[in-house]
């Protein structure tokens, strides 16, 4: 979305809308639609809310790429979905238990058919059928080419007919589709407050890489500094040595070595006499 140029008229000139207008125009407009949606997707209330604000979130964060884009309510619808379908919801605690179904028997009805189409086809009904794309733009949005995207409609179609033959005409079907996700009491947060919390999550992420890049750099530089600077050959293994002679203990003295012990202890501890010079 461009910021259009100020207009001059009788009141005076326009001024352009900041980011932050242009993004809480944008989130007025398609957020209550896009959960309502989304609700249609997945059949669960808080998932549906929580995708679409994941996928306002990630607008924020890259709001001048979103802003230049030809269609950013198209750009936030197919976040939004992408995110409402992602096959990780499974693994989360709250999302394994399914939530309370419709009041209505026939919303009952058409919701439980709709869950039953795999994700493709529910998704390439629910866009062409349900927000009203033509058959290029359905196709560019699932990622499929238009005959394949024909094809998944085809055969959505007459699912849901098998299931619930009064849907059979398209028409029917359109109407329903807008009415089940208009009973449901399905809201979105405010504008300021998916603001507030995409920015704080860029700069934690910010935060957080800085910090990674800190630790590499410091154990880069305690690795440089500790590292050998010389080649060291490394200590060959261990032989075993022949040919030396076995340790021995001291065995009993002979008569000649009990002799000289004898002498020896016999002396004076100081050792013999001194000589001492004469004087002439």
């Amino acid at each position: 979305m461009t910021q259009s140029p100020a207009r001059t008229d009788e009141a005076g000139p326009s001024p352009a809308l900041t980011p932050a207008q242009a993004f809480d125009a944008l989130y007025a407009f398609c957020a209550p639609a896009l959960v309502r949606q989304t609700y249609l997707l997945t059949g669960r209330r808080e998932l549906a809310q929580d995708s679409v604000e994941r996928a306002f979130q990630l607008a924020w964060q890259n709001w001048p790429q979103v802003a230049r884009d030809r269609d950013p309510a198209g750009w936030v619808r197919a976040v939004a979905h992408e995110c409402a379908l992602s096959p990780w919801h499974r693994f989360r605690l709250r999302y394994r238990h399914p939530e309370p179904p419709p009041a209505d028997a026939a919303d009952r009805a058409l919701l439980e058919a709709l869950l039953k189409l795999p994700t493709t086809y529910r998704r390439t009904l629910l866009l062409y059928d349900g927000v009203g794309l033509d058959l290029p733009e359905t196709a560019a949005e699932t990622e499929a080419s238009t005959p394949a995207a024909a094809n998944r409609l085809t055969r959505a179609r007459r699912l849901v007919a098998g299931r619930v033959p009064e849907l059979a005409d398209p028409a029917a079907l359109h109407r329903r589709l807008a009415e089940l996700a208009s009973t449901e009491r399905l809201r979105a947060s405010q504008p300021p407050a998916v603001r507030t919390y995409a920015e704080r999550q860029t700069r934690f992420w910010t935060r957080s890489a800085l910090a990674f890049t800190a630790t590499i750099i410091a154990a880069t530089t305690l690795t440089l500094r500790t590292a050998p600077t010389h080649y060291e050959a490394p200590i060959g293994p261990a032989q075993a040595i022949s040919g030396v002679p076995a340790e021995v203990g001291l065995g009993p003295l002979s008569a000649g070595e009990r002799a000289l012990q004898a002498k020896l202890r016999s002396s004076a501890e100081s050792g013999p006499e001194r000589m001492v010079p004469v004087a002439r």
